[in-house]
């Protein structure tokens, strides 16, 4: 009679609602899913940073031995890329931007031009870039001027030109119009003047300039002249190549032909000056004629 009871604990649940032995043993099992498959058990990753000796000493050696080899391939570019930099900036800043411009023209050797003038020749704006300035373009227009003999321009930073002048230097005078023209020792007219300058003496040629034949051979005539025929001479009379004479203070003239031979012909005008003519001719210096 009792058996019943007994046989529905064993397979089910009792009258509190636990369950039996096959309940319990069937937690520890996997429970199928909604797939019909088995889900394993849950399991948890966790990142665990290695101590330092966990890398052998040789791995950590040949490592640290790599990095550096890898700095030092990288250093060299690294420099240039910096250097590389740095210089762009410069040439921007000196090139392109006004920082270094000019800022002054400081004329040094001017006397017969102007600073004025110097600066007008200069022809460089304000604010130009100094070392965008053709120095050599720059002298050339300078020394463009009738009186500069030659010219250096160059840089004074950070904002100035420096214009050197040379002038040229007078060695006659030529008679023309109501006043006269000073000429180089090259022919070149430069100045203008109302009176000869003292100690200048007069060369009369019809057209003055450094590609006149007589201008030139006027000028070879003076270069020779001995101290005391230059202290008396008072012009040089050019009619002709072959026709060039000396007038001097005391109102004597010496014929000297041509331009050729004329340091003979200045050491013989000059032993002749003690003798009492109005006329030596010395064109011809071995066979020389008084009058």
């Amino acid at each position: 009679m009792s058996s019943g009871p007994a046989r529905g604990r064993a397979g089910g649940s009792d009258g509190g609602g636990r369950r039996g032995p096959d309940a319990a043993g069937r937690r520890g099992r996997p429970t199928p899913d909604a797939g019909g498959g088995r889900r394993g058990p849950h399991r948890r990753w966790q990142l665990v940073r290695a101590g330092s000796d966990a890398v052998p000493a040789s791995t950590r050696r040949f490592m640290a031995r790599a990095r550096q080899r890898r700095v030092r391939a990288a250093l060299p570019w690294a420099v240039a890329a910096g250097v590389l930099t740095l210089a762009a900036l410069v040439a921007w800043t000196l090139l392109g931007t006004g920082l270094f411009g000019v800022r002054e023209v400081r004329v040094v050797g001017a006397d017969l031009v102007t600073p004025v003038e110097v600066r007008d020749a200069v022809a460089v704006p304000d604010d130009t870039p100094l070392a965008r300035v053709d120095l050599a373009a720059t002298a050339a227009r300078v020394g463009a001027l009738a009186p500069v003999e030659r010219a250096t321009v160059s840089r004074d930073w950070p904002g100035t030109l420096v214009v050197r002048v040379v002038e040229r230097t007078g060695v006659a005078v030529v008679p023309q119009g109501d006043g006269f023209v000073v000429i180089d020792r090259s022919g070149v007219v430069f100045r203008s003047v109302a009176q000869p300058p003292a100690g200048l003496p007069v060369v009369r040629v019809v057209r003055p300039g450094p590609a006149d034949p007589g201008t030139r051979a006027a000028l070879a005539v003076l270069a020779v002249l001995t101290p005391e025929l230059r202290e008396r001479l008072l012009d040089v009379r050019v009619e002709g190549l072959a026709r060039i004479s000396l007038g001097l203070r005391d109102e004597r003239t010496v014929f000297w032909g041509d331009a050729t031979r004329g340091t003979e012909k200045s050491r013989v005008a000059t032993a002749l000056l003690g003798q009492p003519a109005e006329r030596v001719d010395v064109s011809a210096p071995d066979v020389v004629t008084v009058k």
